[in-house]
């Protein structure tokens, strides 16, 4: 059984790169990796919480790596994949979890609101994957696990930069697995539902919003990070070798409701 779990669903010898790994979600994706026996490459925009961090990870044994930088420039980026390479000698696993939301009714948004969310959301998730693809491409293999939404699927409501990025990183990670399938990189999406971060304080705030969303979720609670960490494993393993452009709601049962 045991044999079984490592060749299937251990990560050990794997480096996995992680945007806006240091706090949120791609924190709780980060640790779940380095759990499953991955070297962390974390790529953010603040170094909040690094002495944290790695103190966490030399727990877990693994050795983990930090970069700061703006992905919301192209430069960065597309640069992006060379640092990990640059840090661990390869990159065998990319999740492009970065990401911003910027709440505004239509009418009265900002356009620079829109084209920042664009910028980090959609563009970054392209250059990104990109670079990392083809050292992938020279290695034999990888995975590319995009962090997508429920409004991949829904349009939601004073958040229209927000949804249409989560629709392209939907569509992105289907036209990636159509391209780099053959070349034994598996690209999928994680959608996570309505998850207990920063991104969500001002909801969860809202007591009226809040009991709205509750009454929905099947599971009758908000998910936490955590919930997604396995779901991460699980696509970084062995075990998804034959799964490509899928996008997996982990959302308590939102959509189904």
């Amino acid at each position: 059984m045991l044999k079984f779990l490592e060749q299937n669903f251990g990560l050990n010898g794997k480096v996995a790169m992680v945007t806006g790994g240091n706090t949120g979600i791609g924190l709780a994706l980060a640790k779940g990796l380095a759990q499953a026996g991955a070297d962390i490459f974390i790529y953010s925009y603040t170094n909040e919480n690094i002495d944290i961090i790695k103190e966490d990870f030399a727990k877990f044994g693994r050795r983990v790596e930090f970069y700061q930088g703006d992905l919301t420039k192209e430069i960065d980026a597309c640069s992006a994949p060379q640092k990990c390479i640059d840090a661990f000698g390869k990159i065998d696993i990319l999740i492009n979890n970065a990401g911003t939301i910027y709440r505004a009714p239509l009418l009265e948004g900002e356009n620079s609101g829109w084209k920042n969310v664009l910028d980090l959301n959609l563009n970054a998730v392209y250059y990104i994957s990109k670079e990392a693809a083809k050292f992938m491409v020279d290695n034999g293999g990888g995975k590319i696990i995009n962090i997508a939404s429920m409004l991949s699927f829904q349009g939601g409501k004073f958040v229209p930069s927000y949804t249409a990025t989560k629709h392209g990183v939907a569509g992105l990670t289907k036209a990636f697995a159509n391209e780099l399938a053959d070349r034994n990189i598996q690209v999928n999406a994680i959608a996570p539902g309505y998850i207990a971060t920063a991104n969500t304080a001002p909801i969860r705030a809202d007591e009226k919003r809040n009991a709205e969303i509750l009454s929905r979720i099947p599971a009758g609670r908000w998910g936490q990070p955590e919930d997604l960490a396995a779901t991460a494993v699980f696509l970084s393993s062995n075990a998804s070798n034959y799964i490509n452009g899928h996008i997996l709601c982990v959302d308590g049962g939102w959509l189904v409701r």
